[in-house]
């Protein structure tokens, strides 16, 4: 009995998520998708891009204070320039999406007999025929602008409209950037910690924000939490640890000792 209980919430709360109201509103915000990919992307990146620049730096010799030096400036920079990559591959995504529409739209007016067997072949490859496949393309043919969205997004899997979109996607990755990149940093700001001492503590907030973040990712996908959480932590790990080696030969090679 306790245990139906929670499936009966479960199948409460799904089908309330399904309501007319609900599904309107998912529907106006863009898909409901939002910015987790992101979010997510730039949380990971975030974090190996500035315990990488730590361990690199620590495994070379410097003082707690450059480590910080350059793992903000690191922070800020790559963070920036992968929010601009991210704004502009998808800037130039809907900007595409817009050419296909207006292109659609061209052939509406010039060739519409032929856009309109175009539009019946979209759905018949779903399935649809007879007299129900006649109505959806006549209930689409009738909206013009509908009708363009319709072949944009079938035939090239394009979403028309979303000018806010881009910059959106990169307010997303530069925010989570800089967020999970902040945290191995924080302990060798810390007075009175030795380069060691801000090295192990950096080490076990940066796992625990790896873990956080694959933890999160998993329960926003309705995957495996454990396992999205373990991926994530170990692929940061790898990423540090070849920094802390790269860093750590250098320094035997050039045969230099700590930088203060």
């Amino acid at each position: 009995m306790a245990a139906q209980q929670p499936r009966q919430r479960s199948r409460w709360h799904l089908a309330r998520a399904h309501r007319g109201a609900e599904v309107r509103t998912r529907l106006e915000s863009e898909g409901g998708g939002g910015h987790l990919g992101d979010a997510v992307l730039g949380a990971i990146d975030g974090g190996i891009t500035s315990f990488a620049v730590v361990a690199g730096a620590v495994g070379g010799g410097f003082s707690s204070l450059v480590v910080v030096i350059l793992g903000v400036a690191s922070l800020l920079a790559d963070g920036f320039s992968m929010a601009v990559s991210n704004y502009l591959g998808t800037k130039s995504d809907a900007q595409a999406a817009d050419q296909a529409h207006r292109e659609e739209l061209r052939h509406i007016d010039t060739i519409p007999a032929h856009q309109c067997l175009e539009l019946r072949e979209l759905f018949a490859a779903k399935g649809f025929k007879g007299e129900t496949l006649d109505r959806i393309v006549e209930t689409i043919a009738a909206d013009r602008d509908l009708w363009a969205k319709t072949v944009t997004q079938e035939e090239f899997g394009l979403q028309p409209g979303d000018t806010g979109q881009p910059l959106r996607s990169g307010a997303a990755t530069f925010a989570a950037f800089v967020l999970v990149g902040t945290i191995p940093l924080v302990p060798f700001a810390v007075p009175g910690l030795t380069i060691e001492q801000a090295f192990l503590a950096s080490i076990a907030a940066t796992s625990l924000a790896f873990l956080g973040v694959g933890i999160a990712k998993g329960w926003a996908l309705d995957q495996s939490r454990v396992r999205a959480g373990l991926e994530t932590l170990l692929t940061g790990g790898g990423a540090a640890g070849l920094a802390y080696g790269a860093g750590a030969l250098l320094r035997a090679w050039l045969g230099t000792g700590p930088v203060a």
